[in-house]
């Protein structure tokens, strides 16, 4: 439009009433989300944009296609945008990609957030498991200073898997054997005192070991001091690798008591543990494949580590928040 017209319509909007302009906001809003989810995208990828294919950096501009900014590599020639390789290509409605993510934020079902944002509830779905796909990756490097760690035990789920391993049971169900089987998935917990958080899905069953070795020596401060229940795992492990570290007789009621390095105890990693199961009961089941993205979604929540849907959008490309 040109701007002698344009400046004849922006004079005319004042003379627009209530219902004319809601349809207009109506009409502009998706518009103002895509510039801006545009222009979010272009900062990001600006400073670490390279050729998908060969990792050349060299680059120049070689049109538009679906909205953004096509690049074509000097070295290779093959053509990219700033999407392409990321958990995000392919997807559409970029438009209202920052209305969902506020969604995210506020921690909405599927269905919820289908309905305000005027999408198919598969759509939310494949939005949610695309944006959280690189959220689990951010993790603190260490834990440092005292350090607590425990697992707890969640009913194993292959909800949505084409086939079944075992014997369908009703939704809520309990599991077939009493106690820790291999019927529930264990998630490791381990948080130091500063609130540095890291967890992994250890496998089905008690905690072993060797999961220990695989999961949390990489992310332990060799100075640190780990502190965890009467499980024979822990004392395994720290003996194995020469990990200070001291146990909570928990069965036998004595949850907290006084040692030279201050207060011995398991009280934050299990408030977590809490935390954590009453923030996932909203979702009524979650698939055990699953269980990762959920958690990066709840250690990005928690504490009010992310605010605003410009960092997870940031983190979604594999940019780490710290």
């Amino acid at each position: 439009m040109k701007a002698p017209k344009f400046e004849k319509l922006f004079a005319q909007l004042p003379q627009l009433n209530q219902p004319q302009r809601q349809q207009v906001l109506a009409a502009l809003h998706p518009a103002a989300g895509l510039d801006r989810v545009v222009a979010l995208i272009g900062e990001i990828r600006s400073k670490g944009r390279c050729c998908p294919d060969c990792g050349c950096e060299r680059c120049h501009r070689h049109g538009h296609a679906n909205d953004l900014q096509r690049f074509r590599c000097c070295a290779c020639g093959r053509t990219f945008n700033d999407l392409t390789g990321t958990p995000l290509a392919r997807l559409r409605h970029k438009g209202k990609w920052l209305d969902y993510l506020d969604t995210v934020l506020d921690s909405r079902t599927v269905r919820s957030a289908a309905k305000r944002l005027g999408v198919h509830p598969n759509t939310t779905f494949r939005w949610r498991h695309r944006f959280l796909d690189r959220v689990k990756d951010d993790r603190p490097e260490r834990l440092v200073g005292i350090v607590e760690a425990d697992e707890m035990f969640l009913l194993e789920s292959q909800k949505g898997a084409r086939k079944l391993n075992r014997r369908p049971r009703k939704r809520g169900g309990r599991a077939a054997l009493r106690g820790i089987s291999h019927h529930l998935d264990c998630i490791l917990v381990a948080r130091d005192r500063s609130g540095q958080t890291i967890d992994a899905v250890t496998g089905r069953g008690a905690l072993k070991a060797s999961q220990l070795v695989k999961h949390l020596l990489p992310k332990l401060d060799p100075q640190a001091l780990l502190i965890t229940d009467g499980n024979a795992a822990y004392t395994a492990f720290a003996r194995a690798h020469d990990i200070a570290h001291q146990a909570v007789n928990l069965s036998a009621g004595k949850r907290v008591r006084n040692g030279a390095e201050g207060a011995i105890h398991v009280q934050n990693v299990n408030a977590y543990h809490r935390r954590f199961k009453e923030w996932l009961a909203r979702f009524r089941g979650v698939a055990s494949r699953r269980l990762p993205n959920y958690r990066g979604w709840h250690w990005a929540l928690d504490g009010g580590r992310v605010t605003f849907v410009e960092q997870l959008l940031c983190i979604a490309f594999g940019v780490i928040n710290r």
